[in-house]
C-alpha cells in the first residue's frame, strides 16, 4: 500500500510537476534541478586551471586582467541555452544560484582565483532589473560567494543607460555601444581590492571590457573575470 507521503508526492508531481530544466523530463528526485543525463553532459571548459585560455585570450591588449574563465560552452539550442533561458526569462533563480555554487567550487579548487577579495556582478540597468526582478549575474555571485567565502557588493557599480542589443553587432560595434555606460557609485568599496567581476554569458567581451576599463581607473585596483558560458559561436 502506497503511504500518505507517496500519494501526496504523485499527486504534487501531477499538478505541479517538477522537471529538468535542461531537457524536461520528469525523471529526477525532487531535489534536484537538472536529471543525472544533462548532469553528465554539461560542457565544462575547464579554462579556470589554463592561463592563456580563450577567455583571457579575449582581454590581451585590452583590458589588464590577472586571470578570467568561462565554465560552460555556450551552444545554440543547447541544454546550457534551455537553463539560461530558464534562469534569465523564466524566474528560476534556483538554476543560477546553482550554477553559481559550481562555478565557485571551479575556481575555489584551481587555485588561480584566491586572492581575489571581493565579487561584483556586472549591474544591468536599473529598468531592466525592475523587468526580469533580479540581475542574473548578482544571482550567480550569491553562488560563489558561498563557495570562496568572500563578500558580494552589489551596489558600487551602476549601469548607467540602456542599451540597444548587442546580437547584430561586431566587436567594435559592441564596444562602441557600451563605451562610458558604466559608473562607479561607491570607489571606496573597489578602490585597492582584487575583484572578481561576474557575468552570465562572454561572446566578445565587449560589455565586460568597457566595465573593466572602469573600474581600472580605480586607485590600485586589480580584475579577474568569471562567467557562466562562453559562446562558441561569437
Amino acid at each position: 500500500m502506497n503511504s500518505p507521503n507517496a500519494l501526496l508526492s504523485a499527486l504534487a508531481q501531477l499538478f505541479f510537476p517538477h522537471t529538468c530544466c535542461g531537457c524536461g523530463t520528469d525523471l529526477l528526485t525532487t531535489d534536484s534541478i537538472f536529471c543525472i543525463y544533462c548532469l553528465g553532459a554539461m560542457p565544462l571548459t575547464g579554462f579556470e586551471d589554463h592561463a592563456g585560455n580563450p577567455v583571457e585570450k579575449n582581454f590581451w591588449g585590452r583590458a589588464d586582467i590577472r586571470a578570467a574563465s568561462a565554465h560552460l560552452y555556450f551552444t545554440k539550442n543547447s541544454t546550457v541555452q534551455q537553463s539560461l533561458h530558464q534562469f534569465k526569462y523564466k524566474g528560476r533563480k534556483e538554476i543560477g544560484f546553482y550554477f553559481g555554487r559550481s562555478i565557485g567550487q571551479a575556481l575555489k579548487k584551481s587555485g588561480r582565483f584566491k586572492n581575489c577579495q571581493l565579487i561584483l556582478p556586472l549591474p544591468l540597468h536599473a529598468s531592466r532589473e525592475k523587468t526580469r526582478g533580479y540581475n542574473q549575474a548578482a544571482v550567480l555571485g550569491e553562488g560563489i560567494s558561498e563557495i570562496m567565502q568572500i563578500p558580494l557588493v552589489s551596489n558600487a557599480l551602476v549601469r548607467v543607460s540602456e542599451t540597444a542589443t548587442q546580437t547584430h553587432k561586431n566587436r567594435i560595434q559592441r564596444w562602441q555601444n557600451m563605451e562610458n555606460k558604466f559608473r562607479v557609485m561607491q570607489p571606496e568599496k573597489l578602490q585597492d581590492k582584487h575583484i572578481l567581476l561576474v557575468d552570465d554569458v562572454i561572446t566578445t567581451g565587449a560589455t565586460l571590457e568597457a566595465c573593466a576599463q572602469t573600474l581600472l581607473r580605480l586607485e590600485n585596483t586589480t580584475l579577474s573575470i568569471a562567467t557562466l558560458a562562453y559562446s562558441v559561436s561569437g
